[in-house]
């Protein structure tokens, strides 16, 4: 038996200002999430992108095709009802930081790290006075508290959908300090997925390539730099 899939019903996608923001309209008709929320949207910029998604569906939606669709699905039906929560997993990506984690050897691998991790690292100090501690090894080590919950400070500051948009570049990356350090225009997220990759690509150097793991790798990286989009749209021009 066929999987049974949604249908276009639609002629025409538009976006329209609303109380509280934008919305897309189908036909006229509000799209909403699929807890049946409105769909209402903070920027008219994220409202175009996601009217252009629906208005490129052909005869079957395709909702893989449709990311900032169900971005700001997530947004609204899962993160702003628990925005405290979603916040502080990602302030505890700030304990086990990526860039804070080094290798023993060899010494090519230590340098390399430390030349690219050290200055965003001095950067996270710089702006939010928070000094992360680095680490010899993959043993858990202990932060600082405060360094912790300055870095956490951050997210706080941002809402639903920011949360959203971040949430992929932290957990994807493994680090707060890169997830940050996109949002606040230090690093773009083409660098800063090549800097969380430090490690797979040495090993890659070493004992040379896969095909299957590349193309996963260049999907995440898709998603990746999709979620910095998706705050840039958020953003006022």
């Amino acid at each position: 038996m066929s999987e049974w899939k949604a249908k276009r019903f639609w002629k025409q996608a538009d976006c329209v200002e609303c109380d509280g923001g934008w919305q897309v309209q189908l036909d006229g008709r509000p799209v909403k999430t699929p807890a049946k929320a409105p769909l209402v949207l903070p920027s008219e910029s994220l409202a175009r992108a996601i009217a252009a998604e629906w208005d490129a569906q052909d005869e079957n939606i395709l909702p893989l095709t449709m990311p900032f669709t169900r971005s700001a699905n997530a947004a609204i039906d899962r993160v702003v009802p628990q925005k405290a929560e979603v916040t502080e997993m990602l302030a505890a990506y700030g304990e086990t930081d990526l860039l804070c984690y080094r290798a023993e050897q060899p010494v090519e691998l230590i340098q390399r790290q430390a030349a690219a991790w050290d200055p965003l690292l001095d950067w996270a100090h710089e702006s939010f006075g928070a000094r992360l501690n680095i680490h010899n090894g993959v043993i858990f080590g202990a932060q600082p508290e405060d360094a912790v919950a300055l870095l956490g400070a951050e997210l706080s500051k941002l809402d639903a959908f920011q949360l959203t948009a971040i949430h992929d570049l932290i957990a994807m990356s493994g680090s707060l300090v890169l997830g940050l350090a996109i949002i606040h225009g230090r690093i773009d997220s083409s660098d800063a997925w090549e800097l969380s990759r430090l490690d797979e690509e040495w090993q890659i150097e070493q004992w040379g390539r896969d095909e299957e793991a590349d193309e996963l790798a260049a999907k995440k990286r898709e998603e990746f730099m999709q979620a910095e989009r998706l705050f840039q749209l958020l953003t006022p021009q």
